[in-house]
């Protein structure tokens, strides 16, 4: 069974364990570049499949300020979202995407909106957010080092 839940000193060996295929580099980053530039407004989370950690991910509580086109407040950022480069292809991405409402609602009551930005050279990652509920509202973000990206939103209000 896949769960979501708040990084904890325990797990955060295996976070670091964790990694990418060598194509996604250049979207996400390595766990530890990740953990190392993780800014005080992100609080760091992990997938896990039973005791397994199979995803990390970020949400980021001052994405607002970073970026105009979040503007519903109050808001949150979905970054640095990964699944094992050992566990792709197995579900948990869309899986764990698809738990994010319920977990985000329990554990942040107050949040009404997730946004993320996802490479428009990156149709999986794409896909796989919007099997979730994700929706591209048609903007690109242009600020990305990887290329134009596109917005996507979830309401949870």
């Amino acid at each position: 069974m896949l769960s979501l839940a708040k990084l904890t000193e325990p797990d955060r060996e295996k976070v670091l364990a964790l990694s990418v295929d060598d194509s996604q580099l250049k979207y996400v980053g390595t766990t530890e570049e990740i953990l190392s530039e993780l800014p005080s407004s992100c609080i760091a989370h992990v997938i896990k499949f039973g005791e397994e950690v199979v995803g990390f991910f970020l949400l980021d509580f001052n994405y607002s300020d970073s970026y105009e086109f979040a503007c519903d407040k109050p808001c949150i950022g979905l970054r640095g979202y990964l699944i094992d480069a050992r566990q792709q292809g197995k579900g948990h991405g869309v899986q764990a995407v698809k738990l994010l409402p319920d977990y985000v609602k329990s554990q942040f009551p107050d949040v009404c909106k997730i946004y993320l930005t996802v490479n428009c050279k990156n149709p999986i990652a794409k896909m796989c957010y919007e099997k979730a509920g994700f929706v591209d509202g048609g903007e690109l973000y242009l600020g990305g080092a990887a290329g134009p990206q596109h917005i996507m939103s979830l309401n949870l209000k």
